[in-house]
């Protein structure tokens, strides 16, 4: 099953390890797409807000991105950019703790877990690492999140994916729509819209 287009826009309600809410705004741009989002959450007592603009290249490959974030420690910017081999940039200087990442995966949003999806096109029972450059909530740091997907079987239209992040000790299944957008990020997020 190959997955449609992305909607004009989409929503998540944060829960669990956070409560807050996400909404992001889809459009067609060059060869790939430019996703438009805020997300507002509080955290473990702590209140924050992220604006983001990704650019992605064709394939699904993050080729830039501008975050923005509010919390209790201040306002920070970021600025990312990437090229089809890995190697990255944060705010202009090269991060080679980086290479080999070809998607951007933020802390703040459900979004993100789009990319690797769409970018790996997994046939059922096949599996790929997927490293990405992991954007923290609270001040926009950035680091390397090694992570890996196995598809499993569909459950109808919907695309099952047996996600682990060895860094959090984290592991569970994740549910993507026709539009390959996350429905169900247990502990994390529902699709509200």
């Amino acid at each position: 099953m190959s997955f449609r287009a992305p909607p004009p826009c989409a929503a998540w309600q944060h829960r669990d390890v956070r409560d807050g809410f996400e909404v992001v705004f889809a459009h067609a741009h060059g060869d790939g797409y430019r996703f438009e989002g805020d997300t507002v959450a509080v955290e473990a007592g702590e209140a924050w807000a992220v604006q983001y603009v990704i650019a992605l290249g064709s394939g699904w490959v993050t080729r830039s991105a501008q975050v923005f974030g509010r919390s209790g420690s201040g306002a920070h910017e970021l600025r990312v950019e990437a090229d089809s081999a890995g190697r990255w940039l944060v705010n202009g200087a090269p991060a080679p703790h980086l290479d080999g990442c070809l998607d951007l995966d933020l802390e703040s949003s459900s979004l993100t877990n789009a990319f690797p999806v769409h970018r790996l096109a997994l046939e059922v029972d096949q599996e790929a690492d997927a490293p990405a450059a992991y954007v923290r909530a609270l001040d926009l740091s950035v680091e390397r999140l090694d992570q890996r997907y196995l598809r499993l079987a569909d459950d109808g239209n919907r695309e099952r994916y047996r996600y682990v992040a060895p860094r959090f000790e984290f592991e569970c299944e994740l549910v993507y729509d026709e539009f390959g957008l996350v429905l169900d990020y247990p502990g994390i997020a529902v699709r509200a819209a």
